[in-house]
């Protein structure tokens, strides 16, 4: 697939997302790069560290965050995405579930766009990623966590997702989904997510996983948000394993190297 002028080959390869969140609340690195100058750094060293999309999110989505209003993740993320556009060459991605952010996102020169509700929350959204013929990533996400079965009804809400992309008119090849770690499911449904990630590639679009310091791992580890790169790398090998073919990370140099030796293994 291309995102921008860049080809990804997602059959054979695994990608790397550099999380930058200009957030004063987000629940790893609220308010580290808020400043303009911090966040230009920063992405400069994930992309030497080997990032081959950059992401800027605007709005904190951890439980309990506090909403904000669209000019305000506008005025957060629109200016640092032109002015990285202008500075490097990799892909940008907006994290926003808001159409009004979204698009001016891409105006500023974002090529993808991360929608943490799947295109369900704001139904502008898939029209303007249509008009814009720009990519993006339908992350599964729900109000509740009232499964008949889990695997079953995520793959279903995963497939609706998509069809509101298609019915919008996105292209197929424009596609990615993501299983959402984290949201709506409890400890045990995220396990299960990481693990089945082959059944989502099943659905014909390439996938996103986004573990990286998540709940799941802290629980599993007992440690804090700060101390969970081990378990971040676990389940970045076992989505390269399962055929992901996008890592959303903090740590862009270590789970570089984790993939390149994954790739190896798996003679990719």
């Amino acid at each position: 697939m291309y995102i921008g002028k860049r080809e990804f080959d997602t059959d054979n390869r695994c990608y790397i997302v550099g999380i930058l969140n200009v957030t004063p609340d987000s629940f790893s690195d609220g308010g580290k790069w808020v400043a303009p100058g911090a966040a230009l750094r920063h992405a400069e060293s994930m992309i030497n560290d080997g990032a081959d999309i950059i992401e800027v999110g605007g709005e904190s989505t951890r439980p309990g965050h506090t909403p904000i209003a669209e000019q305000e993740e506008t005025d957060r993320t629109a200016p640092l995405i032109e002015a990285l556009h202008a500075r490097f060459e990799v892909p940008l991605s907006i994290d926003t579930c808001k159409g009004a952010v979204a698009g001016a996102g891409v105006r500023a020169g974002a090529e993808l766009v991360n929608d943490v509700r799947g295109l369900k929350y704001d139904a502008e959204m898939a029209g303007v990623v249509a008009r814009a013929g720009v990519a993006c990533c339908l992350m599964h996400n729900r109000e509740n966590i009232d499964y008949t079965d889990f695997l079953s009804d995520m793959l279903g809400d995963l497939r609706a997702s998509a069809e509101i992309a298609l019915s919008a008119g996105i292209a197929a090849d424009k596609i990615i989904l993501d299983p959402g770690i984290g949201f709506a499911k409890t400890y045990e449904m995220n396990l299960e997510a990481i693990n089945r990630l082959d059944r989502i590639r099943e659905l014909g679009y390439p996938v996103l996983l986004g573990a990286s310091r998540k709940s799941v791992i802290g629980l599993t580890l007992d440690l804090p948000v700060n101390e969970r790169l081990e378990g971040s790398l676990a389940a970045a090998v076992v989505g390269v394993m399962r055929g992901c073919s996008f890592l959303r990370v903090h740590d862009v140099r270590e789970t570089k190297r984790a993939v390149v030796m994954a790739e190896a293994i798996l003679g990719r």
